[in-house]
């Protein structure tokens, strides 16, 4: 109770937390100041994918603290190189740039998409999706949901909202002043919901139609979260501009913007800049965590654990008459219900589980990809008490 009282009074009251203050954790579990041990089914929203506190991770950045921890961007160094190199490889762009996180990245992909339609005298607008989240930045929230803005305008302009996943609407707002698209493959915030490969095709043909961008934010399915480094992997596309972070730093604060030649083409000295943005210290813990997902091979990991998790969850919660969907790609699910979600994460809570409840109904589960199968059926069970004892009575006519 001792921090809970110092965190709110002095901590600005924007956070709805629950009550709990975490003091430990390694892989799948976390500790609470009393000692109570918790599975995470959360992985602090999708970033402790290679789990807490990863020895690689760790040790990489002790020896990197002991050598060299900030310098300016004036300067090179060692670890960023080696990481920028590691991105292009993983991703096929052919440049990238880094910065703290994903908001950071997704305003360098804006600005960056902006500087090259500057460039090709377009002046039409970003087309952005329904119920997507970008980020906190005021960019970002001129792109979101409404929810996320309320309070903080005027926002900013160039920004054209349509349908996510309505192909013919896609088609009616595209002209060759569209500057491009911009979407999650799958929606973290807006409710896991995925993407459809009509609309991601289409996307991409009617960008190369237009000389437009298609800019995929993968702050939170890239780095092996749906079963592929990347979501936009699943479609056979290469989009224009790529926003990375979260899972990047294996729990270490970093972000990054990756992009094609002709967008790198349309910047130049001193069109954007970071003070921390690409520190030795984040990228040395960043190229540990990134070749440990590839070495220990967790993107086929996420696969099948993902397929498991999925089948539990339909041959159990789905059964349930308050689930109404079961959704998402590779550990990456959500489970839609009929009624407000936060109280079944208080009661998984109690029983030894955090998750989170994203679009006010829906369960979100992204555990570590190291996550064991004897830790998915407990989160099912927990999940599928939770629902049960917190539901409101059902009715029928």
């Amino acid at each position: 109770m001792k921090y809970q009282k110092l965190t709110e009074k002095y901590h600005l009251p924007v956070y709805n937390r629950f009550p709990l203050t975490l003091e430990k954790a390694q892989g799948a579990y976390v500790w609470d100041t009393e000692g109570h041990k918790y599975i995470d089914a959360m992985a602090g929203i999708a970033v402790n994918s290679l789990g807490h506190c990863h020895p690689n991770v760790v040790q990489a950045i002790r020896e990197q603290s002991e050598k060299l921890m900030h310098i300016s961007n004036f300067y090179y160094s060692e670890p960023q190189a080696k990481l920028l190199e590691l991105l292009t490889d993983i991703s096929g762009m052919s440049h990238g740039f880094l910065c703290n996180s994903g908001g950071e990245a997704m305003e360098a992909a804006v600005k960056a998409a902006r500087r090259y339609g500057r460039q090709q005298q377009k002046e039409g607008p970003l087309l952005t999706v329904s119920n997507a989240f970008h980020g906190r930045t005021m960019g970002t929230i001129s792109m979101g949901m409404s929810k996320y803005a309320e309070g903080y305008g005027p926002l900013l302009n160039g920004f054209q909202k349509i349908a996510f996943n309505d192909v013919e609407e896609l088609r009616s707002n595209f002209t060759d002043q569209t500057l491009g698209i911009v979407l999650e493959t799958v929606q973290g915030s807006g409710g896991l919901k995925v993407a459809s490969e009509a609309f991601i095709q289409e996307a991409r043909q009617l960008c190369d139609k237009h000389n437009a961008l298609f800019i995929i934010d993968e702050v939170q399915t890239g780095m092996g979260r749906t079963g592929k480094m990347f979501g936009f992997k699943h479609y056979g596309i290469q989009p224009d501009i790529i926003a990375v972070a979260k899972a990047m730093g294996g729990g270490f604060p970093i972000g990054g913007m990756l992009c094609q030649p002709h967008i790198a083409d349309a910047m130049e000295y001193g069109a954007h800049g970071s003070t921390y943005g690409g520190n030795p210290l984040a990228c040395a813990a960043s190229y540990a965590a990134i070749k440990t997902l590839v070495e220990e091979e967790l993107c086929k990991q996420a696969t099948e654990k993902g397929i498991f998790l999925k089948q539990l969850l339909e041959e159990t919660v789905a059964e349930l008459p308050e689930v109404t969907d079961i959704r998402g790609k590779g550990l990456m699910i959500g489970v839609a219900l009929d009624f407000e979600g936060r109280p079944v994460v208080s009661n998984m809570m109690k029983k030894g589980i955090l998750s989170n409840c994203t679009h006010g109904n829906v369960i979100r589960l992204v555990p570590p990809l190291t996550i064991g199968e004897n830790d998915l059926q407990a989160i099912v069970k927990g999940l599928t008490e939770a629902i049960q004892e917190t539901a409101p009575a059902h009715t029928t006519n």
